[in-house]
């Protein structure tokens, strides 16, 4: 399974560097010079990266053979990938990837059932767990409160949902 890291944006400067949207908890390896980065859609790389550096709370990247202002330009909008198997396991057992939690089932503290995981969502205020339930996507804080059991191996998560969840 293909693992979105990043998200190259606008050119920066005229030397060929890129701004990334960094979509893993893990930019300094997964970016660190040297790397090969499998691209969506796949024809326009691999890119590997030359140099990486954070300017102003940003990831800004140089990929060889990227050499100007126009080349960059070129890029924006690309997904940068990585393989699943390549993931090393997490070592703390309260850390999950998403695409360990996409498609576990949902399910309530009573045994009620709400449907899967079909994303996780990242923002400013932590992560949210989306799940469709009655035809209308919902989303749960991923915070033990609302989320007390999440059983990878068993396929499932249980959700104690904040009241008003469930209200049209």
């Amino acid at each position: 399974m293909q693992l979105v890291v990043g998200r190259i944006g606008r050119a920066h400067g005229i030397r060929g560097d890129v701004l990334v949207e960094v979509r893993t908890d893990e930019p300094d390896e997964r970016f660190a010079a040297g790397s090969v980065l499998v691209t969506d859609p796949a024809d326009a790389g691999p890119l590997t990266v030359a140099d990486a550096r954070w300017h102003s709370g940003k990831l800004v990247v140089r990929f060889a053979d990227v050499q100007d202002r126009n080349d960059a330009e070129k890029l924006r909008g690309l997904l940068l990938v990585v393989d699943s198997d390549d993931l090393a396991p997490s070592d703390d057992p309260d850390e999950f990837h998403d695409y360990e939690l996409v498609g576990l089932a949902v399910v309530g503290t009573d045994g009620a059932s709400f449907g899967s995981v079909v994303d996780v969502v990242h923002s400013a205020a932590g992560e949210l767990l989306v799940f469709k339930y009655q035809g209308a996507e919902r989303l749960v804080p991923f915070v033990r409160e609302f989320v007390p059991t999440v059983d990878v191996p068993g396929g499932r998560v249980v959700i104690d949902p904040p009241e008003g969840l469930f209200d049209l």
